[in-house]
Formats: C-alpha cells, structure tokens, sequence
C-alpha cells in the first residue's frame, strides 16, 4: 500500500482539480443563462441607477422584481460560496475529511475501472 501513496495522491490531487472546475464552469453557466436574463429584466431599473442611484431605487427595483431577485441571488450565492470553499482550501488546505471522501472516490473509480465517466481525467495512464 506504501508504494502506491504517491501515484494515489496525484490521482487524489487531479480529481480535487477537476472538482474545481466543474465548480467554476457551473458557476459560468449560471452567470451566462440565469445571470444575464436576470440583468436583462432588470435593464429599465439599471438605466434609472445609472441617472440617479440610490439605495432606496435597489431596494425597490428589487423588491418588485422577484424572479430577477432570485436569478440574481443564486448566482451570487453560488459564486461566494465557491470562492469561499476554494479560498478555504488554498489557505489551509483540504480537510483531512474531504481528502478521505476524495480518496475513496479514486478508489470506487479504480474499482469500476475503464467504465467509469471520471477514468480518462483521473487515472490516465498509471500503471496498477
């Protein structure tokens, strides 16, 4: 089992990669879908912003816009919460319960063998 620690770990690292991608790229889906009509509905109220802001016309521009409220609302809470995962791991790096939970995927992943949708990106061409 010693032997295989390294080549486990880089497979544990490329999987922790391509979660965070995965990550990023729903949160570009949100922005470019849900984002862009949400700021769409919202151009005649960003149009009277830019003339005369005030935190009263946000309030009420957002208050009787509801569905561009809550488009809005999604893809920043899932932008924050992203950033504030990815922020959490790169300062102190991964929890050794979120490593365990990932080495166990590469292991049901090596398991499963060629079959697996993750194989290509995780394993490659290591040898076990």
């Amino acid at each position: 089992m010693c032997k295989d620690e390294p080549v486990l770990q880089i497979q544990v690292e490329r999987l922790y990669r391509l979660i965070v991608y995965c990550k990023w790229l729903i949160v570009v889906l949100l922005w470019s879908s849900v984002g862009s009509l949400s700021i769409l509905s919202l151009r005649r109220e960003i149009y009277l912003w830019v003339e005369h802001f005030t935190w009263v016309s946000v309030r009420y521009a957002l208050a009787y816009n509801r569905l561009p409220t809550l488009g809005l609302s999604l893809c920043l809470g899932t932008t924050t919460a992203i950033l504030v995962w990815q922020s959490r791991n790169i300062l102190w790096g991964i929890s050794p319960e979120e490593k365990k939970r990932l080495e166990q995927q590469v292991r049901q992943i090596k398991h499963q063998g060629r079959t697996h949708p993750l194989w290509n990106w995780v394993i490659q061409n290591d040898s076990n």
